[in-house]
């Protein structure tokens, strides 16, 4: 799946088109590799580093997505990294 496509279905944008701009900015990692094409492929397992309102924002991808769904299924795609580990 294209990098541009996910970030829309999963929420992590609003428009397609700003995902697309996100990535020609050069602002999103591949596991530490930047993008640089908005078609870059993705597939479960890679870490997503991307801005965020509040400083960098790390992702692992669990699963591809089939269609944008509502923000609860949205929320299953994606393993949130900064969140501290519960001891």
């Amino acid at each position: 799946m294209r990098i541009d496509k996910f970030l829309y279905f999963a929420r992590l944008t609003k428009t397609r088109a700003s995902a697309q701009a996100l990535v020609a900015a050069g602002h999103l990692r591949l596991d530490g590799k930047r993008i640089e094409r908005d078609a870059h492929p993705v597939v479960p397992g890679q870490v997503l580093t991307m801005p965020h309102s509040v400083g960098v924002k790390a992702l692992r991808i669990l699963t591809l997505p089939v269609r944008r769904g509502p923000p609860e299924e949205a929320q299953l795609l994606c393993e949130d990294l900064n969140k501290p580990v519960a001891e």
